[in-house]
């Protein structure tokens, strides 16, 4: 079997897969989210934090319940490093220095999983697994507590309430994100994968030296990382570790788990809103990006321009021989158009315009499908604004699902969309007029340009993956990547609540026959556009100074 046909198949099986689980794990969460009824574990959950979860909340107090809940992990988690060696199951490692701390507290809080440490010779099991991997549950609960809210806000009416915090975290985390993680942590585990309380294994490498590697929980953490759309390795070495992902069948198994709840989401948002079509359209959207993207790096992979590349039959460089060019760029393509950052091959080396598609992933706001429950709001966001251009050609006050986007509501969809380019503009200018950034770069000119751009792309929409070989572990990346992480995840949620509780309080306008079919295909292609107009006019002159001036010279 040629390796091209291998490679059609494996994306029709998952395109299969995804279509197979989208209607029931869509109308699960539907339920979920709309329930009445606590399971007994919630309600001692409940009473353990003193949460009521039958108190409705109006957007203020969803958010502060939000940034409180945030806070506290932030403080525990940069705590449980800075005493990692009095913690059991530390394997003798050192705490960790303050400013890497704060930045991984604020990376795995964020939803980001942005690494600059080497994960097992930096935290003990412990750590990693009562630190970083609860974080993976509930920030990625949080991310769709927050767009379940905006959810409610455009299918309630004259009404300021968007329900509980407490009650929508619980339950993403109870009834979603666990059990799915532990049937899948098995099949991962049945693949290959490690999962104990190991310590250190001396191994022979190929060279006749020796290396130590740990064992750990490391299948549980692995399920999670990708489930949840968090990214962070028990490995350095990420997905590419042969313990996190064995083989073919494990690496197709985590880019299903990377892609089905994102892509699930806009089927329970159609429910909600009493029109599944709503949710088709909008899953159309992200579909036809995340295909183009995929096609896009898998063709400038295989081209494999320069000499060496030609030599090897392909971009082999920075890969795993045994997922090559199609899995690999499936894998980067399903983690950067989502939030999860996870890596099972170096992005540093892709060819440029390979490398440049990865980066435009993350610069659309990661919405093709995007993270867990990040992604729906902010292609909920970018549907607000298609409707509001819409609207503006016709000569029609603009609406969307029987609610007017007015004044009020057009801020705060525009306030959102500027979040992330201030961060990831702003934060690439500061770094390359000083001398920190300079010094970070393993290359120079455009490329090493591209290495600085998509460091603070990531850090700001929440990705966290890295454009491999850039020297991140300094105070002042540490410090101002974790800045961008923290603002560039709860930013943009104070707008999104906003708007939520703005849409809520609205009285639904009845449709005409002058009203916009935003169930339509024509709406579909004026929402794809007006993703793909908005990120060209905003990043295209700093991807011309990267990857396009790289991938012309």
């Amino acid at each position: 079997m040629s390796p091209i046909l291998a490679d059609v198949l494996q994306i029709s099986a998952l395109i299969a897969a995804l279509a197979l689980v989208h209607r029931p794990l869509g109308d699960y969460m539907a339920r979920v989210y709309s329930s009445e009824k606590h399971l007994r574990i919630e309600k001692w959950i409940y009473r353990c934090v003193g949460a009521n979860p039958g108190a409705e909340m109006r957007w203020p107090a969803y958010l502060r319940a939000v940034l409180a809940f945030s806070a506290v992990g932030v403080l525990f988690l940069y705590a449980m490093q800075r005493f990692q060696d009095k913690l059991p199951m530390s394997l003798g490692f050192k705490p960790i220095d303050p400013d890497q701390a704060f930045n991984t507290a604020a990376s795995f809080v964020a939803n980001t999983n942005w690494q600059s440490y080497s994960g097992e010779s930096a935290m003990g099991h412990f750590t990693q697994m009562t630190g970083l991997a609860v974080q993976n549950f509930v920030s990625a609960a949080v991310g769709m507590a927050v767009a379940i809210a905006l959810v409610r806000g455009f299918a309630r009416a004259r009404t300021g309430e968007l329900g509980n915090f407490w009650s929508d975290l619980v339950r993403g985390v109870v009834r979603i994100l666990i059990p799915i993680s532990v049937i899948a942590a098995i099949v991962l585990v049945a693949t290959g994968a490690v999962q104990n309380f190991s310590g250190m294994h001396e191994v022979q490498t190929l060279s006749g030296g020796t290396q130590h590697i740990p064992g750990g929980p490391v299948a549980s953490q692995e399920v999670i990382k990708e489930l949840g759309t968090n990214g962070g390795g028990f490995y350095n070495a990420n997905s590419a570790h042969p313990f996190e992902n064995p083989g073919g069948f494990s690496n197709l198994l985590e880019i299903f788990l990377i892609l089905v709840i994102p892509f699930s989401l806009p089927r329970t948002f159609g429910k909600m809103v009493g029109s599944v079509k709503q949710g088709y359209a909008i899953l159309a959207a992200m579909g036809a990006i995340w295909f183009a993207a995929v096609v896009a790096v898998t063709v400038s992979e295989y081209a494999h321009p320069g000499t060496a590349a030609q030599l090897a039959g392909g971009a082999m460089e920075g890969k795993e021989q045994r997922f090559g060019e199609g899995s690999s760029s499936l894998f980067a393509v399903s983690t950067t158009m989502t939030s999860t950052g996870a890596v099972n091959s170096f992005h540093d080396s892709y060819t440029a315009f390979g490398g440049g598609v990865t980066l435009l992933g993350m610069m659309l706001g990661e919405i093709s499908p995007g993270g867990v429950g990040s992604g729906l709001y902010g292609m909920l966001i970018m549907a607000v604004v298609a409707v509001f251009i819409s609207g503006l050609m016709v000569g029609r006050t603009p609406e969307y699902l029987g609610k007017k986007i007015g004044p009020r509501e057009i801020k705060f969809a525009a306030c959102y969309i500027l979040v992330t380019p201030t961060l990831v503009l702003g934060g690439t200018a500061l770094a390359m007029a000083l001398p920190d950034g300079k010094e970070a770069m393993t290359n120079i000119g455009a490329h090493g340009f591209s290495e600085v751009l998509y460091a603070y792309t990531s850090g700001s929409n929440n990705n966290g993956s890295a454009f491999a070989g850039f020297g991140a572990d300094t105070p002042f990346f540490n410090t101002t990547i974790g800045l961008c992480m923290l603002l560039g995840r709860f930013l943009p949620m104070v707008f999104v609540l906003a708007l939520a509780g703005s849409l809520a309080k609205q009285t639904p306008v009845p449709a005409t026959a002058g009203t916009l079919r935003t169930e339509k295909p024509l709406f579909t292609g004026m929402l794809v556009g007006s993703i793909l107009i908005i990120t060209g006019l905003t990043f295209f002159p700093a991807l011309a100074l990267g990857p396009l001036a790289e991938g012309l010279s």
